[in-house]
């Protein structure tokens, strides 16, 4: 008996047919950046400048905040605005895409809470 046909299961369609498969695989690919998840929540809070980012999300090292920085507004996640200021002013926002990013994230922490065991608080 296949996963599909199991009573406890319900009826799920056959995963080769399955086109959220590819979506969820797009969604999760954005998240495969290290330290998506930490920059998208400090960045729901509002615009950061790099250095701010950096204070902020303590456990990331500069070039890997680069990489997903870059990995985010490659994706349509994360706007970068330049300042013609002396010197020049970056910021870093989320998009409307991030902005509702964020809410998945939200979801699969409530999820995480809900399912995680009951000995592990830090998982």
């Amino acid at each position: 008996m296949t996963l599909e046909q199991h009573p406890a299961h319900g009826d799920y369609p056959d995963p080769g047919e399955n086109t959220a498969i590819p979506n969820i695989c797009e969604a999760l690919s954005i998240l495969g950046a290290k330290w998506s998840f930490m920059v998208i929540a400090q960045l729901s809070g509002g615009p950061q400048r790099f250095k701010q980012l950096l204070r902020n999300v303590k456990v990331v090292k500069t070039q890997s905040l680069t990489d997903t920085l870059r990995h985010l507004e490659a994706t349509g996640v994360v706007r970068r605005e330049v300042f013609p200021t002396i010197p020049v002013t970056v910021e870093y926002s989320l998009t409307r895409k991030g902005h509702d990013f964020r809410r998945v994230i939200d979801e699969m922490e409530q999820w995480v809470e809900k399912w995680k065991p009951k000995n592990q608080d830090n998982l």
